[in-house]
């Protein structure tokens, strides 16, 4: 009997569930709650799926914690829900904070003194992190030790007490903001990348089954084509398609349900808001096509830079609408053609000359 290929071995990790069968959630398993509780629920991302699988394995094997997890990607794709995933399959306690709300180093000091052994302690935006914190950080995952200061003046003193070993789980829509002293210390990165149509609409039939909403063929395609690539996004305009129908007195939510509540949220077919419409015509009508600058933009739109720059810009690019340039934000020939504006032959013209540029 011949061996299994590795690459099966790692497909069935994730088909066949890797659970543990004592774990610290208490939560109920009734919980409406939509996110994923294990890596076979998780759908889409596959190879990031498969290779966690494998290392998740791996470390339960040898009883050891798993190695730092490094989590990148826009906004919505399951960060969170992953890292939450990833310590139901260690069968591990999970604690979660976020950057800003770490202040001070004592605040950091105050979570790892109290995890315990393989625990998974996730912080998000990762990227905020401050100085004084990441660098008591760089300690506590390489050597799994804090570095703290006793007394003050000439008889200060550092000491460092021990720590259990843990898992560190770091989540940013930035990385490169990341320091690089900071990423270098996590074993393990995923890279996040926007759902395929086809995981979109798995997502879509498994949230329905949850809520118990019965879904069309055609409304699931067309929620999944509308929703940017995103969970987050189908799964809350999957609960308004819901609300549609039943004030409608629709048994299903059908294609046609969805096509008339995406015309009431204002929502096109590729799944872009009043607002990112909003965006490409500042652009176009204001700055000629571009180049605009992040912060012209955004107060142009009266938007927050880093709400323009982690929501709204990945998936306008992601679609081909927007190309960001040395100068700035340009939108493409295909944005006039989906607007139904003239001048897409001076947009292309306009991108190339740009991209030419010194």
């Amino acid at each position: 009997m011949g061996k299994a290929k590795p690459k099966d071995v790692f497909k069935d990790q994730v088909e066949q569930g890797l659970s543990h069968p004592e774990t610290p959630f208490d939560d109920d398993d009734r919980d409406p709650s939509l996110r994923p509780r294990t890596l076979k629920e998780f759908l889409g991302q596959k190879a990031m799926k498969e290779n966690l699988a494998v290392f998740i394995s791996a470390a339960r094997e040898r009883n050891e914690s798993l190695d730092h997890l490094f989590l990148i990607g826009p906004p919505g794709l399951g960060k969170t829900t992953l890292a939450q995933v990833v310590a139901r399959e260690l069968g591990a306690e999970f604690k979660v904070t976020s950057a800003p709300a770490l202040e001070k180093p004592k605040d950091l000091a105050g979570i790892l003194t109290t995890v315990g052994e393989k625990t998974v302690f996730f912080i998000d935006e990762i990227h905020r992190l401050k100085p004084a914190i990441e660098e008591m950080l760089y300690i506590a995952m390489e050597d799994y030790e804090l570095d703290w200061i006793i007394g003050a003046g000439p008889g200060a003193r550092t000491i460092r007490i021990p720590i259990p070993p843990f898992t560190l789980v770091g989540a940013t829509t930035k990385a490169g903001n990341v320091a690089s002293p900071l990423i270098s210390r996590f074993g393990i990165t995923c890279r996040f990348s926007f759902y395929e149509k086809a995981d979109m609409e798995a997502i879509v039939r498994r949230s329905a089954g949850i809520l118990n909403v019965s879904v069309s063929d055609d409304g699931a395609a067309l929620l999944a084509s509308s929703s940017r690539g995103t969970p987050r996004v189908v799964n809350r305009l999957l609960r308004r398609m819901r609300d549609f129908a039943q004030v409608a007195g629709e048994s299903s939510v059908t294609g046609r349900v969805v096509s008339e509540g995406l015309k009431r949220l204002e929502i096109d077919e590729l799944g872009l808001e009043k607002h990112d419409r909003e965006i490409l015509k500042v652009i176009i009508e204001r700055y000629g096509g571009g180049p605009v600058g992040a912060e012209t933009l955004a107060i142009s739109v009266g938007e927050a830079v880093d709400t323009l720059e982690d929501y709204y810009e990945p998936y306008l690019i992601q679609t081909g609408l927007l190309q960001r340039t040395p100068r700035g934000r340009v939108v493409t020939a295909l944005a006039y053609k989906h607007l139904r504006l003239e001048g897409a032959k001076n947009a292309s013209n306009k991108t190339a000359s740009l991209f030419d540029t010194p």
